[in-house]
């Protein structure tokens, strides 16, 4: 790897300015390069991405690009691609592989690290923002055992489209500046049938202020380093969460991390809230993939829910067990935190400030969840017969088999005083179910409309207020699959046209109704369409 100075590069190099401050104030693997190795009393490797054959641009964010300081004008130059496609440094430029180690279905699964994933830097833009460039799948590291480092275009596809589709529908993640094609083929297994065959290969530039996750802290904890992981601590608080200093004072008191461990059990709940509230299922959430400051992060096997059930993964390697089922995110959070918890122990006297923090994941769950669904029914707030009421709806949506989405989405054009029921028939997957399930969504529909004439809420307040809670458009595998397809013949088209309609997804865009259809019978169980491996 080498750096490029050349006359194209120069409005870049004056625009991204670095300041890399986990790799200049933490302790570093004193072995450089990507043989695979356990690494101990260090944070991070230094290894460089692996050069590509042929980069080049398939999308980009526009808001993104702003957000790092980058002129939009420099994505239609070919050396974007070879940055982004991990050819080139830039000036500043410090790669690194972070280490650290997870809970992986429930087990300890010791050191796991960036295995395919490598940061090129913390940038600084114009309002003093820090920015950190991830690339994924740019090549082997210490930390990818038996892999190889990369990633398949279908997989960056989706990693790209979703952080981006999170953001925009307020769900607190990680985002996306670039997806750039290889050029070479990366070999994968997809359905682990012992059938590998040679895929498109691409590269996902994500974008964040922080990619420190839950596992940064586990690994030194599990092999009682606890100077490295006071230092991480004191890192992590300076850096990332410096509304919690007190006039200049180091967080090295144990006031000071128990207020931070109980921001990161805040933040935590309000996320795993946001999902529940748009219907999305992570389908991996170990602890090695959940965010320190609150970020969706490591987007794998997830999925939307279509038809509406509180017992679907996304990822067939969990598909005996559902431990990542969608209704129990919640409690999947929970015990990633108190895992979290557990690391931290060396740092407190006794336990009572972490279960504080604990105690504030569930009181602050608990009052997000209200607040969305007061938002998704449009109520002024939300009472315990309303939560009643919530959970009564949901049960009817997963029995009748009815899509999420477009039922909460309909539910704003409800007559509160004669509700109809014909109102919601795109929403139902099954005609059967929808005649045997009429007369109880009948009355409940009744019970709703009752309900809202006798809230403060005007109407017209009600309507504006459900359709910025409930979405019109989601990213469906089924929709991110079709786009998947086309690129893999070299038509990036689709990919270009769910970004667009993505970047609005709760306003009603005329000529896009194709975009906010409910699952056709054809993908309920082909490839990609429902279930997905891990196989990226």
């Amino acid at each position: 790897m080498w750096v490029l100075c050349h006359m194209e590069l120069r409005d870049m190099l004056q625009s991204l300015q670095f300041d890399n401050s986990f790799v200049r104030r933490l302790p570093a693997d004193p072995e450089v390069g990507a043989r695979r190795r356990q690494v101990h009393k260090a944070l991070y490797s230094r290894v460089a991405p692996t050069q590509v054959k042929s980069p080049r641009l398939i999308a980009y964010s526009r808001e993104v690009t702003a957000l790092v300081g980058i002129d939009e004008a420099d994505t239609a130059a070919p050396h974007f691609a070879h940055v982004f496609g991990g050819n080139v440094l830039l000036d500043g430029m410090q790669p690194y592989a972070a280490n650290y180690g997870g809970h992986q279905f429930g087990h300890w699964a010791g050191q796991l690290g960036d295995g395919r994933a490598i940061t090129l830097g913390e940038t600084l833009n114009a309002q003093g923002e820090r920015w950190e460039l991830q690339l994924k799948g740019a090549g082997p590291t210490p930390y990818s055992r038996t892999a190889d480092g990369r990633a398949v275009l279908r997989s960056s596809i989706r990693e790209f489209l979703c952080s981006e589709a999170m953001h925009h529908l307020g769900v607190p993640t990680t985002r996306a500046l670039s997806l750039v094609a290889t050029g070479e083929p990366v070999v994968r297994d997809m359905f682990y049938d012992g059938r590998a065959a040679p895929e498109p290969g691409a590269i996902v530039c994500r974008v964040a202020p922080s990619f420190i996750r839950f596992g940064n802290f586990e690994l030194p904890a599990a092999r009682g380093d606890t100077d490295l992981l006071r230092q991480l601590v004191y890192f992590t608080i300076t850096r990332d969460f410096p509304e919690l200093l007190i006039d200049g004072v180091p967080p090295i008191a144990e006031a000071q991390h128990a207020a931070w461990f109980m921001t990161v059990c805040e933040r935590t709940a309000r996320l795993v809230a946001h999902w529940m509230r748009v219907g999305f299922v992570h389908g991996v959430m170990n602890t090695d993939n959940m965010s320190i400051i609150g970020l969706t992060i490591d987007y794998g096997p997830y999925g939307w829910v279509d038809n509406f059930d509180l017992e679907w993964t996304p990822n067939t390697t969990d598909a005996e067990n559902r431990r990542y089922r969608f209704g129990q995110q919640p409690q999947i959070a929970y015990w990633n935190l108190t895992r979290l918890a557990n690391a931290l122990l060396p740092l407190f006297a006794t336990d009572a400030l972490l279960q504080a923090g604990l105690e504030k994941y569930v009181q602050t769950f608990d009052a997000t969840y209200r607040e969305h669904i007061a938002a998704k029914l449009g109520l002024a707030k939300c009472s315990e017969d309303d939560v009643e009421m919530m959970h009564s709806l949901y049960g009817l949506l997963q029995s009748a088999e009815v899509d999420m989405t477009l039922f909460f989405r309909a539910l704003s054009g409800v007559n509160p005083a004669a509700p109809d029921l014909a109102l919601f028939a795109h929403a139902f997957y099954d005609e059967r179910k929808r005649t045997a399930a009429a007369p109880d969504f009948t009355a409940w529909l009744c019970r709703y409309g009752a309900r809202i004439q006798a809230d403060a809420l005007a109407p017209d307040a009600r309507v504006t207020r459900m359709q910025r809670a409930n979405p019109r458009y989601v990213l469906r595998n089924y929709l991110a699959q079709l786009a998947i397809e086309r690129a893999e013949q070299g038509d990036d088209t689709g990919v270009h046209e769910l970004l667009e309609v993505l970047r609005r997804p709760y306003d009603d865009q005329p000529g896009r109704d194709a975009f906010s259809e409910r699952r056709p019978d054809w993908a309920r169980e082909r490839a990609g369409c429902s279930m997905l491996s891990c196989s990226s």
